[in-house]
């Protein structure tokens, strides 16, 4: 467990100082005097572009903290659909995965 642990704090770590630099960013350019509807249009969509990056970290980090909330309660490897171990080399490639393969196919035909 101590490896996971260790690659989930760390990639932890990486995404909150990724958003805390993009929403800085995103405030620098609110602040900015734009000159003409280029200049406003070129700043709109870098921060569209940002605020979806930023979407899916903080979707990745919620999903960092319940796989590190399952290391401390024991119940970090365990598949949430049919609670089967989850293969270590899919862990190894996707640290906070909450299915297995064949789960996380279910999952994925469900929600198309």
């Amino acid at each position: 467990m101590e490896p996971f642990k260790k690659e989930l704090l760390k990639r932890k770590e990486q995404i909150e100082k990724n958003l805390s630099g993009t929403f800085s960013e995103m405030s620098e350019m609110r602040a900015l005097d734009l000159n003409d509807e280029a200049d406003y249009a070129a700043v709109a969509v870098e921060t569209d572009i940002d605020a979806a990056i930023m979407e899916q970290q903080r979707k990745e980090l919620a999903e960092i903290e319940l796989a590190l909330d399952k290391i401390r309660d024991g119940s970090y490897g365990i598949c949430e659909m049919c609670e089967d171990e989850i293969n270590v080399e899919r862990l190894r490639v996707k640290n906070f995965a909450r299915f297995c393969i064949a789960c996380r196919e279910i999952t994925e035909k469900e929600h198309h």
